[in-house]
């Protein structure tokens, strides 16, 4: 099987961390033009503004130099352009280091804060500051939390070694912890392990159990209880999409703050983070494949709906858990 050759280096710089858009132009094509094949492509972008980017010199090629509104169609050919943010409501809360060398980045994400650029959350994503905060334009996600959920990310400076730090994760060889508050429900009998199919269709906000070979396992643990909710340790031996959020559902003890389970509710406006889904990725602990160094981090976070002791103190910033 012959090998695509790679793409070439943007030409472009990143802007508020977002890298330029890069358009290969179809090897079978018989459009006239570079810019009639973008027309019809981007048909999202709106009437004119793609012709209004050829214009301005906005449309570049491998060269760096702007490909003329007249340029003729090359199959294969790449192009790259800047595409509008979407306007965003600024998340106002920080990114928190936790480490950082010459390899991997961990960071401490907030709750409504994307990980990476997708959809209508693009520049108020974690990746998108965090390469501008920290100068590494090169730094991208090992792998992805939720925007509604909040802790611990691994991201990796040099993009030759992604690979390695992304199958840590297909080879399920990270160890993952996650804390939520959740109702207390004294009949419900833990620790269990929890095994269900879990589907997520494209366009439909919430995922769904449905009978079939599980591919979904969740452990879960009740580490304290008080003023009738339950403060519970997760410990998932799988990724699918709202796993957590699904099988605490499905127990009938939903994460508090939660838009979809068990039901999917009015949507949220943009600057209300009164409620943020009560859902923290706590511990992450994993062998670098690089250097070989054993790592193990925790956040720093607190899950705000957890009720305080009798004298008015939240207890401790970590956990008082153990492992199983």
């Amino acid at each position: 099987m012959r090998r695509r050759t790679p793409p070439p280096p943007a030409p472009l710089p990143q802007r508020a961390g977002v890298d330029p858009v890069r358009v290969r132009l179809p090897v079978d094509g018989t459009w006239g033009t570079v810019r009639e094949h973008l027309v019809e492509r981007l048909t999202g972008a709106g009437p004119g503004t793609v012709e209004s980017m050829f214009a301005e010199g906005l449309v570049v090629g491998a060269d760096g130099l702007a490909v003329a509104p007249d340029a003729p169609y090359r199959p294969g050919m790449f192009v790259w352009f800047h595409r509008e943010l979407p306007a965003e409501v600024p998340v106002p809360f920080p990114v928190e280091v936790v480490y950082r060398d010459e390899h991997i980045v961990v960071a401490d994400k907030p709750h409504f804060l994307a990980t990476t650029p997708r959809g209508s959350h693009v520049a108020q994503t974690a990746l998108a500051r965090l390469r501008h905060e920290l100068g590494i334009p090169a730094l991208t996600a090992a792998h992805r939390l939720d925007r509604l959920t909040a802790g611990l990310v691994l991201f990796t400076v040099r993009p030759e070694e992604r690979g390695a730090y992304q199958t840590l994760f297909s080879d399920r060889r990270v160890r993952k912890e996650y804390e939520a508050i959740a109702p207390y429900d004294s009949s419900l009998a833990l620790p269990r392990t929890v095994r269900s199919r879990i589907v997520k269709e494209r366009g439909v906000p919430a995922a769904r159990e449905v009978a079939g070979e599980p591919n979904a396992e969740t452990r879960v643990e009740l580490a304290e209880h008080r003023a009738g909710l339950g403060r519970y340790r997760l410990v998932p031996t799988t990724g699918q999409t709202h796993q957590l959020r699904v099988h605490l559902s499905a127990l009938g003890v939903p994460i508090l703050g939660d838009p979809l389970y068990p039901e999917v509710t009015a949507p949220v406006p943009a600057d209300d983070f009164r409620h943020p889904l009560q859902l923290l990725a706590r511990r992450l602990a994993f062998t670098d494949p690089v250097t070989g160094a054993e790592h193990a981090f925790v956040s720093g976070r607190r899950l705000r709906a957890w009720p305080p002791h009798g004298d008015g103190t939240a207890g401790p910033a970590g956990d008082a858990w153990t492992g199983p």
